[in-house]
Formats: C-alpha cells, structure tokens, sequence
C-alpha cells in the first residue's frame, strides 16, 4: 500500500506525508477523532466560516514543521532523519488530547487533568501500539530530550503551533487582521547554543507576529459573544452532571455518560485504563447530539440552555475593567428566579461572571531570543526599538457578567 499521499490545505496547498510511520499515525482512531473537534469551539456562532478542526491544525502545523526543519537545515543545523520524524510527530500530535469544544470544556467533564497530559497519555500508548517508535517524540513532547530547540518548535512562545493557528484562524474567521508571516519567519528561525533564536533581520516579522497575536484575541478567541457561549456551555454540562447524579435519567451518548455519572480525576485515569479509551470517544458530536435531548427535559436550567445554544439565543454579556460586585449578581440571580421560576441556587446557572485576560507576549520564562548580526543574545522585548513589544508584554484582564439579555437590560 502506498503510504506517501498528499493532501490538498486551504492555507498551504499540497501537504506531502512523508512516511509509513506518520501515515498510520494519522488514520489511528486516536488522531481521526480531531476531525470531530472544532479548532475554535463555538466561535462560528460569531464567524460563520470558523468550522475548521483540529485534524486541519494539525496536519498543517506538520507541514510547517517540515518547512522550518528544511529551514534550518540549509543553514547547516544537524537534524538526523530520526529527529526530524520524531519532532513532526510531535507537533502532530501536539493537540491529540483535546477533548469536545477544544478548550471550552477542559475543565467541566473532569477536574484537574490538562489536555496536553491526556495527549501525553494518548501517545504514550501509541508509543506502545508502535513498538516504541515515539520514543524520542515523547522525549521531545516532554522536553526530555538535550537539544531544546525540536521542544520549542513544538512548544514555547514563538512555536510551529502558534505560526499555524494563526494563519489558519484568521483564514476561516476572516479577520485578515490577524494574519501573519509564518514563512518570512520560519526562513528567520535559526539554532544558537541548541536553542531556538530569530535572526535579527527577522524582528519586524515577529513584533507582527506578536501583534497579530493579541488581536485575535480580542476579535476572536475572547469575542465576547463566543465568551458568552462558552460560558453557556460550561454551565449546561455542569447542570447535566449535577442531574444525573441526583438520579435524573439523562439521555446521552455511551461515552458522555459515564463522565457525566463520575467525578473523573487524574487519578481515575491513572488507575483505570479504559476511563482514556473512553475519553477518545467523545468529541463535539456526542456534546451536540446530547443537547438536542436536553432541549425537551422537564428540568428548567437545562432545557432552557439547551434551547438557547441551539437556537443562538445566548445570554447577555458585558465587559468591564473591575470585577463584577456581589449585590449585582445577587439582584440579577433574584430577577433570574423570577423570570424562570425557578429557586436562586438553580437561577444561578444563568447569572455568571469571569475574567479573561490576553498577553501577546510573556518576557519572563522561555521567551522569544534574538540573535544579534555580531552573534550575541538578547530578549525581543529588549532588542526592537520599538516600544510596541514592551507594550504587549502587559497583561490586560477584563471581567465579564453573562445573564438573560432581558435583565441586563433593565
């Protein structure tokens, strides 16, 4: 069987796969649930066109993983044929954790349990399945492996995961606002000392990259509309899991079921080892098919999310620069009961608040290194003469209040 197809990107064009291994990798049940996924969760309900996967995201941070390490190459890197396997895998597979909704639900249908730790997991059994040919991908994944720079490509502040998303969202959303370079800047990457630097010529490129960055923040992945929907969604599977362990009877696929019955942790994972092939049953389908269920519910609170995310009739939400104060969502969850007919503690579920805060660019910690012409070091934020890097180094926090539309606007 011939192994090295080629797939056709909206973004890149043709993506070559270039071998067996990584072909078997991506029709692996594991890897063929992403396409079930929606990269960008429910902010279609905002930018129609945001229908795109995390099967795409992957496939194309691959590509660009490939083009980067051809990159550095031609500038006399050593990359063996080993590591350049094993850190396209990885970026491959960066995202294979992902549960339904992407992030939306990180936290709702377990506690305490990252995404990137259940794809540590996930490969760690592909691993197994393939007779420990991910080795050095785990090692790369984990930073384990002495050359940091294949773990920066796949992890850090100026990665291949970055230089994809954003291209690819701002593709599907629209918001060509938020496009970037990701070529001019893969071409400016370069290795010093093993870690991964931009050649100084390149630092234009990366103050839009950066820029770009904390756009799409603002206009898409904390769109107040999508925060809102969010919101809505977390406090419908919180609902879901409260009924059902009271002794509801909830209809809902095999899968979400049995994470709507427990109180899945880490260690649940840990000790039993079908709760993660159950895991990699559930996408945004068995979330959505559930739903459409829930909308006829007797229970009030769920029927009434239900309807409003199917119909796109979603709560109001407002931004603010201060948190939200107690007595407004007091009198809001006193309204809401009202309205609803419903006791407080339940009118709760339609009275939220929050915050969400955007940084383009975090100085401390692994940041993005500059390689100077006569061959010295220096922090982005430290090397531009432009004080917008400065700037975008400053978190911005913002609070947010969602209730009935009808309330907050009386």
């Amino acid at each position: 069987m011939n192994k090295k197809k080629i797939l056709n990107d909206p973004v890149y064009g043709f993506i070559n796969i270039p071998n067996d291994l990584i072909f078997d990798i991506i029709e692996h049940r594991y890897f063929q649930r992403l396409r079930r996924i929606k990269q960008l969760g429910l902010t279609d309900l905002v930018y129609p066109g945001a229908l795109h996967t995390r099967f795409h995201h992957a496939l194309g941070a691959m590509d660009l993983m490939r083009r980067a390490l051809n990159s550095l190459q031609d500038k006399g890197v050593d990359i063996s044929d080993e590591e350049r396997k094993a850190s396209m895998l990885a970026i491959l597979l960066h995202d294979v954790g992902h549960g339904p909704f992407s992030h939306t639900l990180e936290f709702s249908l377990f506690k305490g349990v990252h995404h990137e730790l259940v794809g540590k997991w996930m490969m760690d059994r592909l691993n197994k399945e393939f007779e420990g040919q991910l080795d050095l991908t785990l090692k790369i994944f984990q930073d384990q492996y002495e050359r940091s720079f294949f773990h920066q490509l796949v992890s850090s502040q100026l990665d291949i995961d970055r230089l994809d998303y954003l291209k690819r969202d701002s593709f599907f959303t629209g918001v060509y606002e938020g496009a970037i370079g990701s070529e001019r800047i893969i071409k400016m990457l370069n290795v010093f000392n093993e870690q991964l630097v931009v050649e100084e010529k390149g630092i234009y490129s990366i103050e839009n990259f950066l820029s770009a960055r904390r756009l799409m923040y603002w206009q898409v992945y904390l769109h107040k509309t999508a925060v809102s929907a969010e919101v809505m969604l977390i406090e419908l599977i919180k609902r879901a899991k409260n009924l059902t362990q009271i002794g509801e009877k909830l209809t809902a696929t095999p899968a979400l079921k049995i994470f709507l019955e427990r109180n899945i942790t880490m260690t649940d994972f840990e000790e039993d080892p079908d709760i993660l092939e159950i895991y990699a049953l559930l996408d945004d389908s068995d979330i959505w098919g559930s739903i459409k269920f829930w909308r006829d519910h007797s229970d009030v609170i769920l029927r009434t999310l239900s309807e409003k995310l199917l119909d796109r009739k979603l709560l109001g939400i407002s931004f603010s620069n201060d948190p939200i104060g107690r007595i407004v969502t007091d009198d809001l969850i006193h309204k809401a009961s009202k309205l609803y007919n419903v006791n407080e503690e339940d009118a709760a579920y339609l009275v939220k608040t929050g915050s969400v805060s955007n940084s383009a660019y975090i100085a401390s910690g692994q940041s993005i290194k500059i390689l100077r012409k006569h061959g010295d070091v220096v922090d982005v934020a430290d090397a531009s003469d432009l004080p917008n890097i400065k700037a975008m180094s400053k978190i911005v926090t913002k609070h947010y209040l969602c209730a009935p539309k009808e309330l907050l606007h009386t």
